[in-house]
Parts: structure tokens; C-alpha cells; sequence
């Protein structure tokens, strides 16, 4: 090396080194830089920058990307591996050369430049006198320079402040989140610029400012909802830190970090809508629970047996006689003759009226989910069983448990449910662990059970166990007197007649009420009731009955004495069921839609499926 650059170089008294930074590799050495990380004699030429500070490369890439981004930057908080005794306080400052992507770095020893700046800042207090307020702008320009590459890649803002309230500092964070540049902010003051106001446009007192109080209490104040104000005059709702700045000592300012929690409050703001919509729900669904229970109480009391009738007294005198009791009721009765409403009547009136009255479908129980259905599992008992489940039998506990359709049970299984009846013990299927309930059962069915006992599809002793007090719900046709109350008390229902038009029954419409056999009995009725007050014009109900079946039969030979055959009540069903069973042969069994038997009887679909269901006509 014999250029003057060289010599320069070599002959530095700081130790200087040039390092390719991308290759971790000391291109070049001067002799003070050899003797403090080599030794006498060694050479630092194709060695690792890197190895020269061990533990320390994240620092290291910070310092040298700054060098080669900014052209020249400074940093004290690398400390090198020495080889004798030297400086353990050192500042780096790194230059770029015009060469490439090389760097120069020196290396100064802090201590000695200390030595060198107290004598100097003496010379200068005697000499100048310089003023308290250089050295702290000094201070936060040094804070600034040390911290630019992470002020500026921090995502939140950060804000400077001095003992007067003056900006210093903010990052592009905080441009950003704020709307005003550095240069527009920078020496203004901070609470009356972004500060001055509360949420509401109150004023806020500069006293009051959590910011300002840290470098008056020289304490960390941390505001979790406040608004800052941007430059175009909108509210930035922010949660923020103000941390006191010292220097030797002094509380000198504050640094305030802020985050933009707009998205956040409109977030909560909205789930505390949704919650509060959730509980007005919740309060909602349990006023509707508590009403639907109190219109099922008044429905199943007595007088919510609608009829005059004989059968009707019948019925109340002995719902009456076994409601105090725990006895099995089974009621008996044809399909829409009311037999859950007697059960409902029957579980009111007895003591276990504050407990449920819990409803099985028998008839809509798939024959693999019986035991599931009226006992429960636990899960993985089977396939599909993904958690525990309370059978019908746990949710009747203390209470009642009406069976519907109760000869609907398949016979292997009619012998569980007798176990059930007599022990009082269930076990979920997939458990060994018995549990007892204490349930009183109420059945109906539409069956002649005792006719089923006799062809051997219904167990003789489940019979028995369920027949203990009988109880029969007449059909329709045998009760013609209830049909009036019956018609009225659905004509009233609240929400049934159109508003400001109310309906009533006249003369004809009864007797065409009375004079038809209700084969869908009280189910039928409702049907047929609901239908007239939909069709109904200028307050008449127009009431749609079905033709007699008997009218589109056959005409049976006439006799002499009157010209026309006399049939009993059995005659007569009995040729109504070969006439439905005619015309589903010559439908092919179909009873609904084009060419169906519903169509050959002049009958709707659901009228022509009552009827078969009380005549006993299979489809097949």
C-alpha cells in the first residue's frame, strides 16, 4: 500500500477495517485494528466480521443495512472480541465506499473521547456558557438517530415529546395514523395540536393530559380509550403509553406509543349489540316458554275438554277419579279424538303437575333408536353416537310420560319397556350403571289392543301393566252435541278470524256440521273450521265438507216397503272401506296426485287418508 488513501488508512490512529457485508468477510486491516483483534503479528484479511462479535449478528446486520442504506451510521451497542486488554466501549461508525457494496468502519474508544469531551465541555461552559436547552435538543436528536430504522418500521406510532410539551419527534406510524407529516408537527405544541379536546368536544385541559404527566410525575401513564385528533378534524380513538424520558437523572420528556383501536371499539360496539339482541332473545324465549306452559296448563285443566255430551261428562269424572293416583291409564280411541289432551287434563290435575308432561311418538321411532330414544347412551354406544344422551324416560323423571300410538311398538321390543314399567330402573345404552326414575305412564292408542293380545302382537302382561285404569275417548259421531262448542271454541281462538270482522256460526252451518260423521273426528273438524274462516267473505265462514262416500258408492237395491235398502252404522262403514279399497285397486295403490284414488272418490287427499285411517283400509 503506498497511495496516500493508503497510508491514510494504515497509519489511523482509531482502528479502522473494510468489511464486505455480504460476504461476512474483513477485507482490509489497519495496524491498530490488527494489534487490538489479532495481536502482534496476526492478520484479520478473509476473517468473519461476524466472528469478531460472537452472539451479536442481529445487531451486526442492523448496523451495517443502516450503513449501506443511509451512506454513513453510527452505533455503541456492538462490543467485539478483543485479543489483549483494550477499550470495552466502543462506538462504531460505518461509511460506505464508493467500491461496491464495501464498508469503513472505525472504531473509537469511548472512554478516551469521554476524557477528551469532559475537558472540552469545561473549556466550553468557561469559554461559551452553552444553555441547559442545547444539551436536551441534542439529546432527543441522538435518541432520534439511534432509533430511526425502528421507529420507522414500528407499526404503532410513536410520538416525542419535550419537558415543555413541544414535538420532537413521530414516526411514519404516526404521520400515517394522524394525518400531519413530521416537518408540519415538530416543534408545535402536541396537546393543543392532537390533544385539546375529549370525544365529546369538551375541552381538555393541558393539565389534565396523561402525557404531559409523565414528565411532570416522571411516572409511565398508560390510557386504555381516548381520542387523538387528526389534521382533517376526525376523531383517532387510540390507547396509548406516555413513558418519562431521563437524562442523567432528569426527567428531560416523554415518548408516547399510541395504537389505532377504531376497528376494535366498532368490533365490541357490535358483539355488545349482538349480545344485548342475544339476552333480549333469551328474555323473549323465556317470556314465550313461560306463556306456552301457562296456555298447555289451561288447555289440559278440565274445562279444557270442550263438550256437553255424555261421553264428555264420562271422560271428566273419571280424569277426576285417577289424577290424585300414580296408576297406568291407557286411553283408547280413534285418531283425533282428542286422547293427549285427556292425558294433558289427567297430568294436571295430579301431583306431579310441576314436573313435565314428556310426549312420545311411538308410531315415528325408528326400530333401531328405540332403546336410544326411551333410554339414552353414552357416547360412542354406536355409530353416530357423538355424545351423551338423556333418554325420554330421565326427562320424565318425577313427572309423566305420555306413550301415543303406544301399540306401535314392535313386539321384541314391547318386553324393555315392561322391564322399565315394573322396576323403575333404566340403563343408557353403552352403560352398565342403572338409574332410577319415578315416572308415571299415560297411553293411548287408536288399537283394540285386546284384539292385538289375542293375535299375539301385543304382549299380554305390557297390556295389562298399561291398562290399569281404562279410559275411553269417543269419536266425533257418537257426540254430535259436542260439535257446536267444539266449532265455536276454534272459531274464537285468538289470531283465527280476520281483525275487525268477526265470524260467527249460523243455524245451517251447524246442522251441516252436525249432520256429517267426522271420520278425522276433532282433527278433522279444525281442518275444516281454519279452512271456512280463510274462505270466508263479508263475515259468512263458507263451510267445505266432503260429500257423503255413501252418495258415490254403488246404489244398494232397493226395498220394497221404501225403496231404498236400510244399512246399520257397521253396513255402513263397512262399504265404505271396500269402496276406498275398489278404488285404490284401480288407482294401483296410489292414493294422491293424477289418476289417484282420492281423484276417483271425488275426495281431497288428506280427507281420503283420514278416512282410511279410521276405516282400517291399508294402502297395500
Amino acid at each position: 500500500m503506498t497511495s496516500p488513501a493508503a497510508l491514510a488508512f494504515e497509519t489511523t490512529p482509531d482502528a479502522a477495517l473494510i468489511v464486505d457485508p455480504h460476504r461476512d468477510a474483513i477485507i482490509a486491516a489497519n495496524a491498530v485494528a490488527r494489534r487490538l483483534f489479532a495481536g502482534d503479528g496476526g492478520s484479520l484479511e478473509g476473517v468473519s466480521f461476524a466472528e469478531l462479535h460472537p452472539g451479536q449478528r442481529p445487531a451486526l446486520v442492523v448496523f451495517t443495512e443502516a450503513v449501506l442504506t443511509l451512506g454513513r451510521h453510527w452505533t455503541r451497542s456492538l462490543k467485539p472480541r478483543l485479543a489483549s486488554d483494550g477499550p470495552r466501549d466502543v462506538e462504531y461508525v460505518g461509511v460506505r465506499l464508493p467500491e461496491g457494496d464495501r464498508i469503513l468502519v472505525t472504531l473509537s474508544d469511548l472512554d478516551e473521547r469521554r476524557r477528551r469531551d469532559a475537558n472540552a465541555e469545561a473549556d466550553r461552559y468557561i469559554r461559551d456558557g452553552i444553555a441547559e436547552w442545547r444539551r436536551v435538543e441534542r439529546f432527543f436528536q441522538d435518541v432520534e438517530r439511534e432509533n430511526q430504522l425502528i421507529l420507522r418500521a414500528a407499526g404503532e406510532g410513536v410520538y416525542g415529546v419535550n419537558a415543555d410539551g413541544i414535538t420532537t419527534f413521530l414516526n411514519p406510524a404516526a404521520e400515517r395514523m394522524l394525518g400531519w407529516t413530521a416537518e408540519e408537527l415538530v416543534g408545535r405544541n402536541m396537546h393543543a395540536t392532537v390533544h385539546h379536546k375529549h370525544p365529546d368536544g369538551a375541552h381538555y385541559p393541558h393539565h389534565d393530559c396523561p402525557i404531559y404527566a409523565a414528565f411532570r410525575d416522571g411516572a409511565v401513564h398508560q390510557v386504555a380509550d381516548e381520542v387523538f385528533w387528526r389534521k382533517d378534524g376526525a376523531p383517532l380513538w387510540v390507547e396509548y403509553t406516555s413513558t418519562p424520558i431521563r437524562d442523567r437523572g432528569a426527567v428531560v420528556g416523554a415518548v408516547v406509543v399510541f395504537r389505532d383501536i377504531g376497528q376494535r371499539r366498532e368490533a365490541e360496539a357490535k358483539l355488545k349489540a349482538a349480545l344485548a339482541e342475544v339476552e333480549n332473545l333469551r328474555e323473549r324465549l323465556e317470556l314465550e316458554n313461560a306463556y306456552l306452559q301457562e296456555e298447555i296448563r289451561l288447555e289440559g285443566r278440565h274445562h279444557g275438554i270442550i263438550g256437553t255430551s255424555a261421553a264428555i261428562e264420562t271422560v271428566l269424572r273419571q280424569v277426576e277419579l285417577v289424577a290424585p293416583t300414580d296408576a297406568s291409564v291407557l286411553v283408547t280411541g280413534e285418531s283425533g279424538t282428542g286422547k293427549e289432551l285427556i292425558a294433558r287434563a289427567i297430568h294436571e290435575a295430579s301431583r306431579r303437575r310441576e314436573r313435565p308432561l314428556i310426549r312420545v311418538n311411538c308410531a315415528a321411532i325408528p326400530r333401531e333408536l328405540f332403546e336410544s330414544e326411551f333410554f339414552g347412551h353414552v357416547k360412542g354406544a354406536f355409530t353416530g353416537a357423538f355424545r351423551d344422551r338423556v333418554g325420554r324416560f330421565e326427562l320424565a323423571n318425577g313427572g309423566t310420560l305420555f306413550l301415543d300410538e303406544v301399540g306401535e311398538i314392535p313386539l321384541e321390543l314391547q318386553s324393555k319397556l315392561l322391564r322399565v314399567l315394573q322396576e323403575g330402573q333404566i340403563e343408557r345404552v353403552g352403560e352398565e350403571r342403572t338409574r332410577k326414575v319415578d315416572v308415571r305412564v299415560i297411553a293411548a292408542t287408536n288399537r283394540d289392543l285386546d284384539a292385538e293380545v289375542r293375535k299375539g302382537t301385543f304382549r299380554r302382561d305390557l297390556y295389562f301393566r298399561l291398562n290399569v285404569f281404562p279410559l275411553h275417548s269417543a269419536p266425533l259421531r257418537e257426540r254430535p252435541e259436542d260439535i257446536p262448542p267444539l266449532a265455536l271454541n276454534i272459531l274464537r281462538r285468538p289470531g283465527r278470524a280476520p281483525a275487525g270482522r268477526p265470524l260467527a256460526l249460523t243455524e245451517g252451518d251447524v246442522r251441516r256440521l252436525t249432520a256429517y260423521d267426522w271420520p278425522g273426528n276433532v282433527r278433522e273438524l279444525e281442518n275444516v273450521m281454519e279452512r271456512a274462516i280463510i274462505l270466508a267473505r263479508d263475515g259468512k265462514l263458507r263451510i267445505d265438507l266432503p260429500a257423503a262416500p255413501a252418495s258415490r258408492a254403488t246404489a244398494p237395491a232397493p226395498s220394497k216397503a221404501t225403496g231404498h235398502e236400510i244399512l246399520t252404522a257397521e253396513d255402513l262403514r263397512a262399504r265404505d272401506a271396500a269402496n276406498i279399497r275398489a278404488a285404490l285397486v284401480a288407482a294401483g295403490g296410489k292414493v294422491s296426485g293424477p289418476g289417484g284414488a282420492a281423484e276417483r272418490l271425488g275426495l281431497k287427499p288428506t280427507t281420503l287418508a283420514s278416512r282410511m285411517k279410521a276405516l282400517g283400509v291399508e294402502r297395500g
